[in-house]
């Protein structure tokens, strides 16, 4: 597994780390801006760049460039929603999300308001649903950008950090251990597992409570 593992790291470590850093900031774009996060896996992108990184400033570097990339990402968003919101939201592409995931969005930002926005970066479907759904509520785009950038730079410096690491112990345990890969494969999975763990506690611990407000709502009259 080593050869192979060794092949892979060399293979991405091969390309220019200029071209990587872009790639990187472009695909993290990319999955925050309108709708399209939904079929670009940037945290992947960002995850396998991350393996390349060689020096605390080419660390540095990535992660700056993945907030940025994700900031413009979520703006774009935000000034869709704002300018053509209900045109996407009603449009062939909104439909195929579900009206229900809409709905979503919008009683996640009326009851939350600004943590709802920090939160969403994290959630699955939210993370490109909430941008266009505060664009097209009340929110200010600087109250937006105060609430989205830390959820951006916490979220890539945890990217970065943890696909550095572990490659980084790899490499220094793959001429002593036959089973360094393991060790290189086990830090991504344990990462990713207890990142898909939040995002479910998160997500089930939201929908628990709109099932109760829909619960405490009085219903609606019957006619004689």
């Amino acid at each position: 597994m080593n050869d192979v593992l060794t092949w892979l790291l060399d293979a991405v470590q091969s390309v220019d780390p200029v071209l990587r850093t872009v790639i990187a900031g472009v695909a993290i774009m990319l999955e925050t801006s309108v709708l399209v996060g939904l079929v670009v896996p940037g945290d992947t992108v960002v995850l396998v760049s991350a393996t390349a990184v060689g020096s605390v400033t080419e660390g540095v570097i990535l992660t700056l460039v993945v907030i940025v990339g994700a900031l413009i990402g979520e703006s774009i968003g935000f000034w869709l929603g704002r300018w053509l919101g209900p045109r996407i939201r009603f449009s062939a592409v909104g439909r195929r999300i579900g009206e229900h995931n809409w709905v979503r969005a919008e009683l996640y930002l009326r009851r939350r308001g600004g943590p709802a926005i920090f939160l969403s970066r994290f959630l699955p479907v939210l993370h490109s649903l909430v941008p266009l759904t505060v664009g097209m509520s009340g929110f200010s785009y600087r109250r937006f950008i105060a609430w989205t950038a830390p959820a951006c730079t916490v979220w890539a410096i945890a990217y970065v950090g943890v696909g550095a690491a572990a490659a980084g112990t790899y490499r220094e345990l793959s001429d002593r251990l036959h089973y360094a890969g393991y060790v290189f494969v086990g830090i991504l999975v344990v990462f990713l597992i207890a990142a898909y763990g939040a995002k479910r506690l998160i997500s089930r611990g939201e929908a628990r409570h709109m099932d109760r407000e829909d619960d405490d709502r009085p219903s609606a009259p019957v006619g004689d």
